[in-house]
């Protein structure tokens, strides 16, 4: 008896160390693709984790893969409890959804890492000329920073995100855009967090979170300005006042068609609707766990 709760309990140890090491990697990690790999790893771990404890343990007589699946649903449940807790905080917060943006004066606008020096070269590479850095205050401590080029027709707007990450270390985003002669936008992005919100009906928007390589986004973008019957016009209007411009009508969008709280009613309701938060709900499990969205 004592040799087998001996082995318990240094099958429970490993267990822990086994959970508490892909939580810690899932905070470290920037890329989205280990991160996704890394918790469906988690899940099947933890699912299997407990079913394997409560079978030993004889807890029940019913067979391990019974326990297997009900520990399975139980992970679900339980990380939605936390991810809608999470949103109700997110929309309570002053955290902006929309944040305005302003010129980015203190030169930090590239974060000093080899990769990002390489993507510099890139651009300058394939003739895409800097216009202008920009930040956005999201709280106190965190600032979200993205530099605009413009490729050499001018046809091209190219934003690039510098994410900061919880770890200390920085993601980065691109958003390629593109105005067509017949009022239609072609935006192309590998934006992997979660929005949920309505994008306007001229906005033809394909979101590629699983494509991190600049290169290839650039060209998927293009592949899908050839095949639609329109022309490009020139990029004329300054990035800070579009930007700025974009975020007012996705603000006004979402809040006509019901994502969110008109703003007099922030303070006693929070910024997201109840269907705004089952939509931002959907859009983290399907980020999360399959890495695309329902923009697509």
């Amino acid at each position: 008896m004592k040799e087998n709760s001996h082995y318990l309990l240094q099958q429970m140890l490993l267990f822990s160390l086994v959970v508490c090491f892909l939580f810690y990697q899932d905070r470290l990690s920037t890329s989205p693709v280990v991160a996704i790999f890394n918790r469906w790893l988690r899940w099947i771990v933890i699912s299997l984790g407990i079913a394997y404890i409560t079978h030993l343990w004889g807890f029940t007589a019913r067979p391990f893969w019974i326990l297997a699946i009900c520990s399975f649903i139980g992970w679900f449940l339980l990380e939605t409890i936390y991810n809608w807790l999470a949103i109700a905080a997110f929309s309570k917060s002053p955290v902006p959804l929309f944040p305005k943006f302003e010129v980015n004066e203190s030169g930090d606008e590239w974060p000093a890492q080899k990769h990002f020096i390489g993507l510099r070269e890139w651009l300058r590479e394939e003739g895409y000329q800097r216009l202008v850095a920009l930040r956005a205050q999201i709280v106190e401590s965190i600032v979200l920073r993205l530099s605009v080029y413009q490729n050499a027709d001018q046809t091209i707007r190219l934003q690039i995100m510098f994410l900061p990450h919880r770890s200390g270390n920085v993601s980065v985003c691109h958003i390629l855009s593109s105005q067509g002669r017949d009022g239609y936008r072609f935006i192309t992005d590998n934006y992997f967090l979660p929005f949920g919100g309505f994008y306007p009906e001229t906005w033809l928007v394909e979101r590629k979170p699983w494509t991190r390589s600049l290169d290839k986004l650039l060209q998927r973008h293009i592949a899908r300005m050839e095949k639609s019957d329109t022309d490009f016009l020139p990029w004329e209007d300054d990035p800070l006042i579009d930007l700025n411009d974009q975020q007012r009508i996705l603000e006004r969008i979402n809040t006509d068609l019901g994502f969110l709280f008109p703003r007099h009613l922030h303070e006693d309701h929070g910024k997201i609707t109840s269907q705004g938060r089952y939509r931002f709900w959907k859009e983290i499990w399907l980020l999360n766990y399959f890495g695309f969205t329902f923009v697509r």
